[in-house]
């Protein structure tokens, strides 16, 4: 008997092992013990993912298969030996966060659109696997998430690849390369903002100053 592995679980291993590291870095930051760690990771692995299959119907996807435990579990161990003997920075923990985005925004998308739902809902859906993991890590962390830290470019960037991957299907393109340009475009978009302190518009209601 062949294992087959479809491209969206590829996306959702890599997604939660990506994740996975960011929470053990997050976690590190504020010097957790362990165990601390470790709950930090997962629920920043599995949160995004776990809130979109309860809310299509769909068999949770770690509960269905265990071997995402495992992947954050692995993760986690390897991060935690890498960070024993190298420091790792700040930036470090954003990349690993964009990469988790994009990858889960995706397959988020996916797993949507295969659940039988049209654009936009797939667009919400994808979203919300992208980035709910980050929101209860940071939460869970006293830190304000980074979905609404500081106009940065986090939610726009999963939109803009999500809207991306749609469009290119809508136009012929086969399904799991346009997939590939939406992570990039989500990459991209984020690494903007990272890398050139590109922020989002602020909005403002006339003078801020409150009335005497």
């Amino acid at each position: 008997m062949s294992l087959q592995i479809t491209p969206v679980q590829v996306m959702d291993y890599l997604g939660v092992a990506v994740f996975a590291v960011s929470g053990v870095l997050a976690a590190g930051r504020k010097e957790l013990d362990w165990f601390g760690v470790l709950v930090i990771a997962t629920v920043t692995a599995i949160g995004g993912g776990t809130l979109r299959d309860l809310l299509i119907d769909r068999p949770v996807f770690w509960l269905a298969d265990t071997g995402y435990l495992w992947t954050i579990l692995l993760a986690t161990l390897l991060t935690l030996l890498v960070v024993r003997v190298r420091y790792i920075p700040l930036r470090a923990l954003l990349v690993a966060d964009a990469l988790g985005l994009a990858l889960f925004a995706i397959s988020g998308a996916r797993i949507t659109e295969a659940a039988g739902h049209g654009g936009i809902v797939a667009v919400i859906l994808g979203t919300m696997t992208g980035v709910a993991g980050g929101v209860i890590r940071d939460i869970l962390l006293a830190e304000i998430p980074l979905l609404l830290r500081d106009r940065e470019i986090y939610a726009t960037a999963a939109l803009a690849g999500i809207i991306v991957y749609l469009g290119l299907q809508a136009m012929g393109l086969e399904r799991t390369t346009a997939a590939y340009f939406g992570m990039a475009v989500i990459v991209v978009v984020r690494f903007t903002g990272i890398f050139l302190g590109l922020r989002m518009p602020a909005l403002r209601l006339g003078d801020s100053k409150k009335p005497d």
